[in-house]
């Protein structure tokens, strides 16, 4: 990377912590909608067009923008190039020198001295600061949920707990009045070393016995990928998944196995193995996203010299198998596809 290339990244680095101030300055037509500045254009033209990332994101860092209009993106350097019609990256360069040099204007200022500024919506503050603020799930509408679905050993999960009023934001696929807060499962998403990046949650119904009827019942904020809901320490053998009931239906089973939930098919194909890691165990849901992240990780345990494994439920999912067939028939099925070290190691008898 030449040294121009180097400067500018460090740049969009610190125009990213100051994005919306750098969209009030370049964009002053713009508004804020939700996470994001929308205008037209980024000449700053009057629109919805172009957007803006002001928080961060599974699917985008804080100062990217797509232009939906023309398909154009990039990083705020690239914003203020375009706004400016600038022909060198030099010039790019000094003009945001110039805009990080100014003082910050009366708005930034008092939030600078906030005593306890808000953490942003979906970071992985955010995410650890709605997982302190819930409580243990026993005795709870959590629990109620999850015996439903046929996990009844729920004394002992220390990454989940429950949230009486979780606020749920409804999008354009919900019905009109849809509320903006339910009860809801919370679940801590952390790395291999045991550390918070996220929360994931799940909406419920009042009746304890379904998820909530609203169009994204399940949503996750923080940093996600590559980590997971974990059940258990991981040390030379552990199972991945998708879903926390798929994996907490097998731990019904293999309660000493360590498990992680990705939260969904591509995270799992993501998902970052321990460095003490030698077997892993696959929990496949019988569907395409399911074949696609099974191969990913194919690929990857093999450039790590990881011995993988597969565990197939006989339905579409282990929570399936758990509800239709019971504990027993689920234990007969889990254990014929364990490595024969693993059988008496993990299972219970």
């Amino acid at each position: 990377m030449g040294r121009l290339s180097t400067r500018a990244a460090g740049l969009s680095e610190r125009l990213a912590q100051n994005a919306q101030a750098v969209c009030r300055h370049y964009l002053p037509a713009g508004r804020r909608e939700g996470r994001y500045w929308m205008v037209g254009d980024f000449a700053g033209t009057p629109g919805r067009s172009l957007y803006v990332r002001l928080f961060e994101t599974e699917r985008g860092n804080i100062g990217n923008w797509v232009d939906a209009a023309t398909g154009e993106h990039g990083d705020l350097i690239d914003l203020i190039r375009l706004n400016q019609r600038h022909g060198r990256l030099a010039e790019t360069i000094d003009e945001a020198e110039r805009f990080l040099s100014l003082p910050p204007s009366a708005d930034d200022e008092q939030r600078k001295h906030s005593p306890s500024p808000p953490a942003r919506a979906g970071s992985p503050t955010a995410a650890r600061r709605l997982f302190a603020a819930s409580r243990p799930i026993i005795g709870t509408l959590a629990a109620t949920y999850l015996q439903s679905r046929g996990i009844t050993h729920c004394a002992d999960f220390p990454a989940l707990r429950f949230h009486p009023r979780c606020y749920y934001r409804p999008n354009d696929e919900d019905v009109p009045g849809t509320p903006g807060e339910f009860a809801a499962l919370i679940a801590s998403v952390t790395d291999h070393d045991g550390t918070q990046t996220g929360t994931h949650r799940t909406w419920l119904d009042p009746s304890g016995i379904a998820k909530a009827v609203i169009a994204s019942p399940r949503r996750a904020m923080g940093n996600i990928l590559g980590n997971a809901v974990r059940f258990g320490k991981a040390q030379d053998v552990m199972a991945a998944g998708e879903g926390i009931e798929t994996m907490l239906s097998l731990r019904e089973v293999l309660p000493s196995l360590p498990l992680a939930s990705a939260t969904s098919s591509s995270h799992l194909a993501a998902i970052l193995f321990p460095p003490t890691l030698r077997r892993l165990y696959v929990a496949r849901d019988r569907d395409a996203a399911g074949d696609a992240a099974f191969s990913i990780l194919t690929e990857r345990a093999q450039a790590a010299r990881i011995e993988l494994l597969p565990l197939i439920p006989a339905l579409g999912d282990f929570n399936d198998d758990l509800r239709q067939h019971g504990p027993s028939m689920l234990g007969e099925r889990v254990i014929d596809q364990l490595h024969e070290a693993d059988r008496a190691r993990f299972h219970r008898r």
